[in-house]
């Protein structure tokens, strides 16, 4: 045997998730997957590996440059996923004629990029997608709006608000400035305003589009902004002026203008106006968005940037079949909403392994403290067995460390009686001579 050891290392954006983080990330998920379901929608999975050229159909520049790409053993140019919207689109090419139409799907599963680390962003991160697709209706586009809300609702995330707009509009506008072939360029620079600054992004406009080009876009950016501090708000008055102020500005615009009247007012009318923001500002940088389009932030975390983003994308499936296939979705990125749940402080913080842990005292009894384990786990409480007999005292500080709350002791004359003793860990206390009923009804309060 050699007596060199490999380094344990992890590449740089990669990391792995002790035990109470993954915890409390499957019970995130869990509780996403419940909402969507409850709404529709259908489970779904994609292969971590496509063919270069389906993911570098559209993504565009920036993207491109931050794919893990390489020739696999058999010569194919492949790449690991960087979302989970362009393999669905690619999914729903290859398996049209097995679905029905409109089709609604969610898919939590890790993506890949090769972007600059940092909190909250990772080249290996899990996101959590939510699509209809094979219909352009205002109802689609406001189910992802109202389904993103009920989705913070359940994990007991408060302070949220959707700000949305609509792409369509910012294109005509484009349009009416004969920016229309640097739409791409200016939906870019736009979409850095957070991160940039108001004047780095009047720089950078006036650099590509003039000085009356960057103003008739700035003008729309603000067409959002109330108050003298110029800063976004919420509300239904709120967001039916802002609507107005679009139409104004981009009259010729009359559908995207009644597509996003339509969603604003189905939010007044479930009476989630108050968490939903119409900001012109949002533009989504990726090429594919066409309509409607949303950011989702953190009140009290605003510069960990969006935690759901998503939009309309009308035109991204027809790259891989000549049907064509509307959609609208999110995604909900999960890593960073950890990381800010975590700066929060409302993040779970449990590690808790299981309910109880049945104690070993004795080699002969091996059998026994499993099925006593097993009779537990049957009124669904989640047990331990100590592997092997050894002090007590170890036995306990093996529970603490697992941050399980009770433990079950038994022993020969117990066993006779088809009774165990349930201990309280935090408060030291013994409850003797329970049936197996008795102990998972006492250990069922305790946790």
């Amino acid at each position: 045997m050699s007596d060199q050891t490999i380094e344990p290392r992890v590449l740089k954006g990669f990391r792995d998730i002790l035990p109470w983080h993954e915890a409390e990330r499957q019970r995130i998920m869990h509780l996403l997957a419940e909402t969507f379901a409850r709404f529709g929608f259908v489970p779904i999975d994609t292969p971590i590996l496509e063919y270069t050229e389906i993911l570098l159909g559209k993504g565009g520049g920036e993207t491109d440059k931050q794919i893990f790409r390489f020739d696999d053993n058999g010569g194919r140019d492949v790449a690991m996923r960087y979302d989970l919207t362009v393999p669905f689109a690619r999914f729903m090419a290859a398996h049209l004629h097995e679905l029905y139409l409109p089709f609604k799907r969610f898919h939590m599963a890790k993506a890949f990029r090769g972007e600059n680390t940092q909190r909250g962003r990772y080249r290996e991160f899990i996101q959590c997608d939510f699509d209809t697709v094979g219909t352009d209706c205002a109802s689609a586009d406001f189910e992802i709006v109202l389904m993103i809300d009920r989705a913070f609702a359940a994990m007991g995330v408060n302070g949220v608000h959707v700000h949305l707009s609509h792409r369509g509009l910012f294109n005509a506008l484009l349009r009416a400035i004969g920016a229309g072939s640097d739409g791409e360029e200016v939906l870019r620079i736009v979409d850095k305003l957070r991160k940039i600054g108001r004047d780095r992004v009047s720089e950078e406009l006036d650099a590509l589009v003039g000085a009356e080009g960057r103003d008739r876009v700035l003008e729309f950016v603000d067409a959002g902004k109330v108050g003298s501090g110029r800063e976004t708000s919420a509300g239904s008055d709120v967001n039916a002026r802002i609507v107005d102020e679009l139409e104004r500005l981009v009259p010729d615009a009359r559908a995207e203008i009644a597509r996003l009247r339509a969603v604003v007012e189905c939010a007044g009318a479930l009476g989630i106006a108050d968490r939903i923001v119409v900001d012109p500002s949002i533009t989504r940088g990726l090429d594919y968005y066409t309509g409607i389009v949303f950011e989702t932030f953190l009140d009290d975390l605003p510069q960990i940037g969006s935690v759901c983003s998503g939009g309309r994308y009308d035109d991204l499936a027809s790259l891989y079949t000549k049907e064509r296939l509307p959609g609208v979705g999110a995604s909900i990125g999960l890593d960073r909403l950890m990381a800010g749940l975590e700066e929060l402080g409302i993040a779970s913080s449990s590690t808790r392994a299981a309910d109880t842990i049945v104690l070993y005292s004795d080699e002969a009894l091996l059998s026994r403290y499993h099925a006593i384990a097993d009779a537990l786990r049957s009124h669904g409480i989640a047990v331990d067995v100590y592997p092997e007999a050894r002090k007590i005292g170890q036995q306990y500080s093996l529970a603490e460390k697992k941050g399980i709350p009770t433990a079950i002791l038994t022993d020969a004359d117990g066993l006779a009686s088809g009774t165990v003793t349930v201990r309280v860990l935090s408060e030291r206390a013994n409850h003797d001579g329970l049936s197996i009923d008795e102990a998972a009804a006492l250990i069922a309060r305790v946790v």
